[in-house]
């Protein structure tokens, strides 16, 4: 939201992402459900709906993800992620019609709560600004994907965001810029997957996770997948 940062930037000659970024526009949110491989199976996000402060620090595989939450706003939850699954479907989905996207999506909060399956009243509106700000506030450093010459890429899932309201103070549209990191890995298609809408019917930050983790291993493999619950553990924590 802009505030005294954005007046500071605007006095330093600064110009904020979204003024130096052409806004892809969300025409629809008609767009088949898909996830970031990374994100699909990796701790980024907190599997409880109570507000989590502690960190998460995982390392496996030669691949390290700490994610640090602020406690005005607590960590991002995998619920939040329903917004970065929009945004990727609708990137996605614009470029598989030859449609050119960008970091910086616009569009109408209506068109992101009826994609992931949630109902559109002022209640959801609330919930929603709740999300992008735990998504904003949420840092991310991870060794995943980092070049030949970086070790540590540092982020949050969402650079800055801001809501247009009328007059009578209904929300008409919102904007917000996603970090390069998850862009890239979203344009890529070798790293985004298809999962079934009826993933949003989940209640559970546990089920969420484990369908998510199953999706990007085992797919349509005709003789399943085995996983090490060392690992289940080891990612939970």
């Amino acid at each position: 939201m802009p505030g005294a940062d954005h007046h500071a930037r605007r006095c330093l000659g600064e110009r904020s992402e979204r003024e130096r970024l052409d806004p892809f526009v969300v025409a629809t949110g008609d767009a088949s459900p898909r996830d970031q491989r990374d994100l699909m199976e990796r701790p980024f996000f907190s599997l409880a709906k109570a507000k989590r402060i502690a960190p998460i620090l995982y390392d496996s595989g030669g691949h390290r993800v700490e994610v640090h939450a602020m406690p005005e706003h607590g960590m991002a939850t995998i619920w939040d992620a329903d917004v970065l699954i929009w945004a990727a479907s609708q990137i996605v989905e614009a470029e598989n019609h030859g449609l050119r996207t960008s970091r910086f999506l616009r569009f109408t909060p209506y068109q992101l709560l009826q994609a992931v399956g949630r109902a559109t009243g002022a209640r959801e509106y609330r919930l929603l600004k709740g999300a992008l700000a735990r998504l904003q506030s949420t840092v991310i450093r991870t060794t995943i994907r980092h070049g030949e010459h970086w070790r540590r890429h540092q982020f949050s899932w969402i650079n800055e965001w801001e809501e247009l309201t009328s007059c009578d103070g209904r929300v008409e549209g919102m904007e917000f810029v996603l970090p390069d990191w998850f862009y890239r890995g979203v344009i890529d298609r070798s790293l985004v997957l298809t999962i079934d809408p009826l993933y949003f019917r989940l209640t559970g930050g546990i089920e969420r996770w484990l369908y998510r983790v199953a999706r990007k291993h085992a797919g349509h493999q005709q003789h399943g997948w085995l996983f090490e619950i060392a690992l289940l553990i080891s990612v939970e924590t």
